[in-house]
């Protein structure tokens, strides 16, 4: 096959058309500022499609993260049971909130966090008396947890969970779109996301009042008196009625954006079928991902590391990326307890500054990495390839040629 002269990109906007006259409308009836006819109908159609009684259309999903860790009372010293191989969004809003993060693994099942070691957390959060305030669950790559584990383990305790869905659009757990799995989700309109409102997010709950108190604190906490009048601190975190004029175009759509993506990944596990050295992420039983990015991991074995690939792919007009760095390794969380998948009970390890805690600690071990630390594995052998709903087969084919040549070659 030819090397393509245009570059194939990981995940960029896919206009449908219909954009245009939704945003047209909101034009000619000059509803340009922020809030309008075209955002609350957008708040409707996300709720009726994801399940819920309610939605709030914000900024972006870092907004709606926000606001649910304020609802659900996270402040100043509060401990957060937090992903740790997600994107930092997800767990940046603790920091907001002057909480204090403890990360955990994912499981091999999933990628998303492990029921064991969030149990194990529990159990030492339990003897010490510093119980999480709140957990945050995120879809990997649109893929659900095992969230019947996750939410029983989490009902035992009596913490509430936030669904980080911003991947997730579309995807769902056991008939239930994601989002709607607990007390409250979030979704995310990014310009790489399944559907794209440029940018933007929204808040979902079935609780209207505690909707309506985030809601109150997006529009700058304005208590509505003749003058503006303010007895709480509040932020600027409104979508605009154009950006929600685009969503709702998106939205028409949305379906036949799924379908795509998760052709488009079958399309990879196909072709790349006779490629042993290449796995692929997996969707558990019961769930149905929106599969937004096509996520794989390459065998050590093979000796080709992720970059070698990547860097083929870059070399052949290719973008592709890394599976997210694990939150327990950025320098920004330096220190901060980290809860493995595997990790023996009686031992506590330090893994590039993090602490990987058990149930009983005993020891003390400097290591660069774990194999018992599932999202360490995966960053360091996972790839995300090109997964645009808008992508031509074409294309496609030219990714999985080149991915064949970048491991075998």
């Amino acid at each position: 096959m030819k090397r393509p002269e245009k570059r194939i990109l990981l995940s960029y906007p896919h206009m449908n058309g219909s954009e245009e006259k939704f945003v047209k409308d909101a034009f000619e009836s000059n509803w340009i500022a922020p809030l309008g006819p075209h955002v609350d109908a957008f708040e409707r159609e996300t709720a009726d499609y994801c399940g819920v009684k309610g939605a709030l259309a914000l900024s972006s999903g870092s907004a709606a993260l926000h606001l649910g860790l304020k609802l659900l009372g996270v402040g100043a010293g509060d401990i957060v049971f937090c992903p740790t191989l997600t994107f930092i969004a997800s767990v940046a809003p603790v920091a907001y909130q002057n909480g204090s993060p403890v990360f955990i693994d994912s499981d091999e099942e999933t990628w998303n966090m492990s029921p064991g070691a969030l149990r194990r957390a529990f159990g030492d959060a339990e003897v010490t008396g510093a119980m999480p305030k709140a957990v945050i669950v995120a879809e990997l790559y649109g893929q659900c947890p095992k969230m019947d584990e996750i939410r029983a383990i989490c009902k035992q305790y009596g913490v509430p969970i936030l669904e980080d869905a911003a991947e997730a659009l579309g995807s769902e757990w056991q008939g239930e779109k994601c989002g709607s799995l607990t007390e409250l989700g979030v979704l995310s309109y990014n310009g790489n996301k399944v559907i794209t409102t440029s940018g933007g997010g929204m808040l979902l709950s079935n609780d209207l009042e505690a909707l309506a108190k985030a809601r109150f604190w997006a529009t700058q906490a304005w208590d509505r008196a003749v003058w503006y009048e303010h007895t709480e601190i509040g932020y600027n975190y409104r979508l605009s009625n154009i950006l929600a004029a685009i969503g709702r175009g998106q939205m028409t759509s949305l379906g036949e954006r799924v379908a795509r993506r998760r052709a488009i990944f079958t399309r990879y596990k196909t072709g790349l079928a006779d490629v042993p050295e290449i796995s692929f992420m997996p969707e558990l039983a019961g769930s149905f991902s929106n599969r937004w990015l096509t996520a794989i991991t390459i065998d050590p074995a093979c000796g080709k590391s992720f970059m070698d690939v990547l860097n083929y792919l870059d070399s052949q007009n290719i973008e592709s990326r890394p599976v997210w760095k694990p939150m327990h390794l950025q320098p920004v969380f330096a220190g901060k307890k980290y809860y493995a998948h595997k990790a023996d009970d009686g031992v506590e390890t330090e893994i590039c500054g993090a602490q990987i805690c058990g149930a009983q600690k005993t020891q003390r071990a400097q290591i660069k990495y774990s194999i018992e630390s599932v999202s360490d594995k995966l960053f360091s052998t996972g790839l995300c390839l090109p997964s645009c709903s808008a992508m031509t087969d074409a294309e496609q084919d030219w990714v999985i040629e080149c991915l064949r040549n970048a491991v075998r070659g």
